[in-house]
């Protein structure tokens, strides 16, 4: 590929193609963009020219798509099929990620940041496990406990009577019968 003969001027239309196919001239005249200064001739030249060169664009169309073809048949042939090769993609690229620079020091300081993390939080738990346990100690919580117990038990003592047909001072309200006087008639 790196023939004497072929151009290696970056800015060269011809970059690139094969050798046989440099042998166009594609320099404009001196008189601006080409445009009008050119005679019958010249105008003739240009249009076979250009002719033969949408021509030689067509062949190659045609020389890709068949190597393209050719190609698909041979990875067919193997087994690989377009998910296969994404899979291959994505499986490099992850291994790429993970063998790069920026990845390891981020996943570093993620492990750090984890352990410090557990380490805290275990640290939290341990506080708020012996000072729940000093509340639980002192003697308004013990207080508190006790008047919940007082409580619970009136509770409990309440629904047990009205279970057994005994029913607690405030629990009795008139019904409906004992609110009308005994003595009054119907109309």
């Amino acid at each position: 590929m790196d023939a004497p003969s072929q151009d290696i001027n970056l800015n060269s239309p011809n970059k690139g193609l094969p050798e046989h196919m440099t042998d166009v001239p594609v320099d404009t005249p001196a008189g601006g963009d080409g445009v009008g200064v050119l005679s019958e001739v010249e105008t003739e030249e240009l249009k076979s020219e250009l002719i033969k060169v949408e021509d030689e664009i067509a062949t190659l169309r045609q020389v890709l798509a068949a190597k393209e073809k050719h190609a698909a048949e041979i990875k067919r042939k193997l087994g690989l099929t377009p998910f296969n090769e994404l899979k291959q993609n994505f499986t490099k690229g992850w291994q790429d990620v993970q063998a790069s620079n920026a990845y390891k020091k981020t996943q570093a300081t993620l492990s750090t940041a984890g352990s410090k993390t557990s380490s805290a939080i275990s640290s939290v738990g341990s506080v708020l496990s012996r000072t729940l346990g000093e509340i639980k100690e002192s003697p308004t919580f013990k207080s508190f406990e006790e008047s919940v117990g007082n409580l619970k038990a009136k509770v409990i003592g309440n629904e047990n009577n009205a279970k057994e047909g005994y029913q607690s001072p405030t629990a009795t309200s008139p019904t409906a019968e004992e609110k009308l006087p005994q003595d009054s008639a119907p109309f």
